[in-house]
């Protein structure tokens, strides 16, 4: 749950000079509350976004709460599918935005993605392997932080992984 706060601070690290700290609070609330009291099933996305709007809400700092707007529109830059094109958000947006999906390029991938989303989508694990590859040979990031955090042949190397995984999986045994 907290792999996309790591990564945004990564991004906080990496832009230090570009985000004020003001930025950087706002995106790593974001971060903390994107997925708050997600449902873990196939409802619409928007769904998941109020009741992480709603967690903030209630648990917003007080010395925060002038910045819930904001807060907030990044929170909705995480709707999947983007409502809003990437190269339409400012730079703390689409950290969030990039931070959400790299987590399919970390360790933490088979646990978030593969079991996570199956089980949120009412698919099986292998049903989700089996999209990694047109998933990821499609991914662009819209942050210079993320484009060189993952580059090309970092992606490549996880489709590898991935239908490694399924090679391996659907292999009939002898």
């Amino acid at each position: 749950m907290f792999h996309v706060l790591w990564l945004c601070h990564e991004a906080c690290k990496f832009y230090a000079d570009g985000l004020t700290k003001r930025d950087k609070r706002n995106l790593l609330i974001a971060a903390v509350f994107h997925d708050f009291d997600h449902l873990g099933n196939s409802s619409p996305d928007q769904i998941n976004i109020d009741r992480a709007i709603a967690g903030l809400q209630a648990h917003v700092a007080e010395e925060d709460v002038p910045h819930l707007a904001t807060i907030e529109a990044l929170i909705q830059a995480t709707h999947y599918p983007y409502l809003v094109p990437s190269e339409s958000l400012d730079l703390p947006a689409r950290i969030i935005r990039d931070a959400d999906v790299g987590q399919t390029l970390t360790a933490a991938w088979i646990q978030q993605v593969i079991f996570g989303l199956a089980a949120e989508w009412g698919k099986t694990p292998l049903d989700l392997l089996q999209m990694q590859s047109p998933f990821l040979s499609h991914l662009e990031f819209g942050t210079e932080w993320a484009r060189s955090t993952f580059p090309r042949e970092y992606i490549d190397g996880k489709i590898n992984e991935a239908n490694e995984l399924l090679s391996l999986l659907q292999a009939v045994p002898d």
